[in-house]
């Protein structure tokens, strides 16, 4: 395949992943891969530099498109952005230390987890409902998830946004849409803070990194939209197919390297 073949699927992706990421996350199963059928020789902590650079653009816009809808809880929202960018930093600076390897069926049981749960529970993020947790214990929950979460981000990456929208809705008791809200902020701010470790190490291709981010600025706006218009139940459908998907993609990647 020729240069240009591969760059226009490069971009395609990123499109793609831009979409799904808005709308429930996990926009990396798409964009990451890509990279790494693209470039199979590219060392790893490179390709997940140059993503993270696609991805802040996708995260960014889709935050702007929902913050112009969804009212937003600022109180809980920006610590946890202020931890994100921590510990998506940290993670990216252990990238090459932790083997992916022990990470994936980790994230393979907890994604199994989760699918269990929202299929148990039918009627779980459709509503925003009450929850009975002092403003201080949400904010020290919320906050602990969102550093836990981002350190994720930084060393492996895909599935984030899943994880961050289910810490919001499982501990704030939001609907899905406004969960995506606040997510895709705190979903920046661990794409930069990873960004900025990666491109200090030398670990971004930032020509390939910056049309990457046009295809994923536009598909974000996009599935933003989307979300924006259909509602509640089209995400946690997405968020049932995306969820499925990415455990068949990691258990692939399990027995390949096994």
């Amino acid at each position: 395949m020729d240069v240009d073949a591969v760059f226009g699927l490069l971009i395609l992706a990123a499109v793609a992943a831009g979409w799904v990421d808005a709308v429930v996350g996990g926009g990396g199963l798409l964009q990451l891969p890509a990279l790494m059928v693209a470039y199979p020789q590219a060392p790893v902590a490179t390709l997940l530099g140059t993503n993270k650079l696609g991805s802040v653009a996708g995260t960014t816009t889709a935050a702007v498109t929902y913050g112009r809808k969804v009212k937003l809880n600022h109180r809980l929202l920006w610590p946890t952005v202020g931890t994100a960018l921590a510990g998506s930093g940290l993670g990216a600076a252990l990238a090459g230390v932790v083997s992916s390897n022990v990470l994936r069926p980790i994230i393979i049981g907890v994604l199994g987890i989760v699918a269990v749960f929202i299929l148990a529970r039918p009627t779980f993020g459709l509503n925003t409902t009450p929850v009975l947790l002092t403003t201080q214990r949400a904010v020290g929950l919320v906050v602990t998830a969102g550093l836990v979460i981002a350190f994720y981000d930084g060393i492996l990456g895909p599935g984030t946004g899943i994880f961050l929208a289910l810490a919001f809705t499982g501990i704030l008791g939001y609907d899905y849409v406004t969960s995506a809200a606040h997510v895709k902020v705190v979903n920046a701010a661990t794409n930069i803070g990873a960004l900025l470790v990666f491109g200090f190490l030398g670990h971004v291709w930032w020509l390939l990194g910056l049309a990457l981010m046009g295809g994923n600025a536009f598909g974000a706006y996009l599935g933003a939209r989307t979300a924006l218009r259909r509602g509640t139940s089209f995400v946690r459908i997405m968020l049932l197919i995306v969820v499925s998907v990415l455990m068949v993609r990691l258990s692939y990647d399990v027995l390949r390297q096994g």
